[in-house]
C-alpha cells in the first residue's frame, strides 16, 4: 500500500466506498489524514466502518475544515449534475480530487524520477496497459500496474526511483487528477463515449487530452480526427509528441504495415516487430495498442530484443479476443467484452470464417452496423433477449439459429464448425450487454470457457 502522507494531519472528506474507495480511505488513514468517509449506500458505510475506516455523514459535516474531497471516479463530477458532495465542496472552496491525484502527489514527493506510463483512450486502454506492464516485467524491470484496469492505484508498492508504474486512466480519473504528470502519456483514440458524464464530445476530448498534455512525452494515435488535432496542438506548443497508427502512415513514428510494426522514432534505429502469429494481438485495433506499447517501451529504454520477446509472450486479457481452446482446426475465441456493435466489429474483422455467437441485452442500433462483416459469418447462433431482433436484422442474408442459451450455442457452433473441415472460428462476440442472463461480461466469458471445456477432444488454452 502507498500511504497518502501528503495529507498527514489534515481533515479530508472521502465519498464512495466501493473497492477502490475503501483502498483509498485506508491509504489516507495510513498516511495520517483525519478522514471522514461516506457513501449513499448505508451498507457500504457499515462495511467501511467494520474495516476500521472513520466514517461520518458528510451532509452535516463542517466543510470549511476539509483540505480536500476525495471522490470515487464513478461519482458524477459535472454531468448530468454534480453530486451533492461536489456541490458542498465547491460552495466551501474545497478542491475535489481522486486516487490518481493522490498517487501523483506521493510520486512527486517520494520519487519523481520513478518512470510512469499512463494510458487513456476510448478503446484499447486495458490491453495496452497490460501489454506494457507484461513487456517491462519480462525484461526484468520492477513494475507496478494499476488504475482503471481493476487494481486500485493506492494498493501498489510505494514509489521508488527504479520502479516503473503503468496506469490505465479513465476520463473520470483524469478529471480528478489535476497534477498528473506521467513520463509517457498515451492517448490511443477518441470516439463518442460517456457523454452523459461529460456533456459534449469536445469536453470529453479535452479531459482525455490533459493526460498527454501533462506528460514529458506524449504518444498519440492519429487514426481519428480528434487525436490528430490533439497531436498537432501539442506539436505547435513545442511538446514532445510520438505519433502512432494502426496503418503504415508516413506521419507515424510507429505504424503497422499489416504484418509488422515499423518503428521510426527520432534518435533510435529503425526496426520492425512482427505481430504475425501472436493470437493475443490479432486485428488492426490491437496493432494500434501494440504500436503504443512499442513507443512507450522504447522511451523506457527497452532494447528491440526485449520488446520483441515481450510482444511474442503476451498472453492477452481475459474476455478480449481471448483464445480459450482448439478442437482440431477449429479455434474458440472469447470476446465477451464486446458489449456493443463497435466492439464486436474489431473481432469480426479479424477472422475469415466465423461461427458467431451473439446476443444478450441489446444496445441502441443493434447489429445493423455490422452488416459489412456478414459475408465472413458462416452461421450465427443467437442467445438471450436480443435473439429475435438480431434474427430480424440477419434475415436471409446469413444462416442463423436461435440457440437461446450460451451452452447450446457453443455445442451447435462447435459441431457445425467441425463439419466445415477447415480453419474456422467459434467466436463469442455478443455485441450486447450481459445482464439478461449473466451478472456481467466476465461471468458470461467464463461460462463460454466452461462450455468449450466440456467439448470432446478440446485442447484448452490456460490463461496467462
Amino acid at each position: 500500500m502507498i500511504a497518502a502522507q501528503s495529507f498527514a494531519g489534515k481533515s479530508i472528506a472521502l465519498f464512495g466506498l466501493g473497492g477502490s474507495g475503501r483502498a483509498t480511505a485506508l491509504s489516507l488513514v495510513e498516511g495520517g489524514a483525519k478522514l471522514t468517509a461516506f457513501d449513499d449506500n448505508p451498507d457500504g458505510v457499515a462495511a467501511a466502518a467494520a474495516a476500521g475506516i472513520p466514517t461520518g455523514d458528510l451532509h452535516s459535516a463542517d466543510w470549511s475544515g476539509f483540505a480536500a474531497l476525495v471522490l470515487a471516479p464513478g461519482v458524477p463530477l459535472t454531468h448530468p449534475r454534480p453530486h451533492w458532495t461536489v456541490e458542498l465542496a465547491h460552495a466551501a472552496g474545497v478542491p475535489v480530487i481522486g486516487d490518481i491525484e493522490l498517487f501523483s502527489r506521493e510520486r512527486r514527493v517520494r520519487a519523481p524520477e520513478a518512470p510512469l506510463i499512463a494510458i487513456t483512450g476510448t478503446n484499447g486502454k486495458s490491453t495496452t496497459t497490460a501489454l506494457i506492464a507484461h513487456c517491462l516485467r519480462s525484461a526484468g524491470r520492477d513494475t507496478q500496474m494499476g488504475g482503471n484496469i481493476g487494481v486500485a492505484v493506492m494498493t501498489l508498492e510505494p514509489p521508488a526511483p527504479a520502479r516503473h508504474y503503468v496506469l490505465e486512466c479513465s476520463s473520470y480519473q483524469i478529471d480528478l487528477a489535476p497534477t498528473l504528470a506521467p513520463s509517457v502519456g498515451i492517448l490511443l483514440n477518441l470516439t463518442p463515449d460517456h457523454l452523459d458524464r461529460h456533456g459534449t464530445m469536445g469536453q470529453y476530448a479535452a479531459i482525455k487530452a490533459r493526460l498527454v498534455a501533462g506528460a514529458d512525452t506524449a504518444v498519440v494515435g492519429i487514426d481519428d480526427a480528434h487525436c490528430r488535432r490533439i497531436a498537432d496542438e501539442l506539436d505547435s506548443e513545442g511538446r514532445a509528441v510520438i505519433r502512432i497508427s494502426q496503418a503504415n502512415d508516413a506521419r507515424a513514428a510507429v505504424g503497422f504495415d499489416g504484418t509488422a510494426l515499423l518503428r521510426r522514432m527520432p534518435g533510435l534505429p529503425e526496426v520492425s516487430f512482427t505481430l504475425a502469429g501472436i493470437g493475443s494481438l490479432r486485428g488492426r485495433h490491437n496493432a494500434q495498442n501494440a504500436a503504443a506499447a512499442v513507443a512507450a517501451l522504447s522511451l523506457a529504454g527497452l532494447s528491440p530484443d526485449e520488446i520483441e520477446a515481450g510482444l511474442q509472450s503476451f498472453p492477452g486479457l481475459a474476455h478480449r479476443m481471448e483464445t480459450v481452446g482448439r478442437q482440431g482446426a477449429v479455434l474458440f475465441v472469447n470476446d465477451s467484452k464486446a458489449t456493443n456493435a463497435d466492439a464486436a466489429a474489431t473481432a469480426l474483422a479479424s477472422f475469415p470464417r466465423i461461427h458467431w455467437i451473439a446476443g444478450g441485452l441489446a444496445k441502441e442500433g443493434g447489429i445493423a452496423p455490422l452488416a459489412p462483416f456478414f459475408p465472413k459469418i458462416v452461421k450465427a447462433y443467437l442467445i438471450g433477449e436480443a435473439a429475435p431482433a438480431f434474427a430480424a436484422t440477419l434475415g436471409k442474408r446469413i444462416p442463423y439459429e436461435i440457440s437461446d442459451t450460451l451452452d447450446v450455442a457453443v455445442r451447435h457452433a462447435a459441431a457445425d464448425a467441425a463439419a466445415g473441415g477447415g480453419e474456422e472460428v467459434v467466436l463469442l462476440s455478443p455485441a450486447c450487454a450481459s445482464f439478461d442472463q449473466f451478472r456481467n461480461f466476465e461471468v458470461r466469458g467464463d461460462a463460454f470457457r466452461e462450455a468449450v471445456g466440456r467439448l470432446p477432444g478440446i485442447e484448452m488454452v490456460q490463461r496467462g
